[in-house]
């Protein structure tokens, strides 16, 4: 039985053993670019403070000459308050193993009340890369990694409205900067899921949420730097949460993003949670 597999008879075996309560999302993702993804994640209830995490995605995206890419997704973590600190650990595998793909371990420190969160966050990640010829055939395995830090930080500024915030900074141990008129980047860079967006220096994000009765609204703008080539992205996403169930939410999402690198692209997605 393949580790898919599993994680799928897992999220459907949560509300059978669930000690604390579960929560079950899937959900598809389609840009204007072609690009599409589809995940599967769920977070289960140990105890009353400690919480299990498990996600599987899948995404394609065509290239030029007619390639086409598919990457997968998949993490584990496990997250422990000890009220008012806790602690969350991951481990995530990213990519497609014949071109670019990563091994990430991710650890964050916060602190939380009923108004404030407060989040150190820390990753490694280990990358592995297939440089490409001009006939597009693997010419050398690179290996590298980097070191993430960042913050991040949610405020509940009424019953009804609150503001988010993180940014995240990269340090590589190797130059990964590219010309930007190497024909690789034409290969990489032609949507928010190419493989190249895994490739960052930074990323920072704000977002504003409001509930309105039962229903949610969030917009959310971010921006983030490949390290690559210093190309810019710019994003917003506007978002809106409804029941669709007793213990069942979907959530809606369109974005638009304008990137220095594939230009002006938009994105729908839409995602389904159930809660137990």
């Amino acid at each position: 039985m393949s580790w898919f597999r599993a994680f799928i008879l897992l999220l459907f075996a949560v509300p059978v053993w669930a000690a604390e309560g579960y929560i079950v999302g899937i959900g598809v993702e389609a840009d204007s670019e072609d690009a599409m993804a589809a995940s599967l994640s769920g977070e289960l209830g140990l105890a009353e403070n400690t919480w299990l995490s498990g996600a599987v995605a899948k995404s394609s995206f065509d290239l030029p000459r007619g390639i086409s890419i598919d990457t997968i997704y998949g993490d584990v973590g496990i997250d422990h308050w000890f009220d008012p600190v806790g602690v969350r650990a991951t481990v995530a595998y990213w990519g497609d193993s014949d071109i670019l793909d990563s091994l990430d371990y991710r650890g964050s420190l916060y602190w939380r009340n009923d108004k404030v969160s407060i989040a150190g966050d820390f990753e490694y990640r280990d990358f592995s890369f297939d440089i490409f010829r001009g006939d597009l055939r693997p010419d050398q395995d690179v290996r590298f990694h980097a070191n993430g830090a960042g913050l991040t930080a949610r405020f509940e500024l009424n019953d009804a409205v609150d503001l988010s915030l993180s940014a995240l900074d990269y340090d590589y141990n190797v130059n990964l900067r590219i010309d930007a008129n190497r024909p690789i980047l034409e290969f990489l860079s032609v949507s928010r899921l190419s493989l190249i967006n895994s490739l960052i220096d930074y990323r920072a994000r704000i977002g504003l949420g409001i509930d309105v009765g039962k229903q949610r609204w969030s917009l959310d703008l971010a921006t983030w730097k490949s390290e690559v080539d210093g190309r810019r992205t710019k994003s917003g996403t506007l978002r809106f949460i409804t029941p669709i169930g007793e213990k069942s939410d979907i959530d809606i999402g369109l974005g638009v993003d304008d990137s220095d690198g594939y230009g002006s692209a938009t994105i729908l997605s839409i995602y389904v949670y159930f809660y137990g």
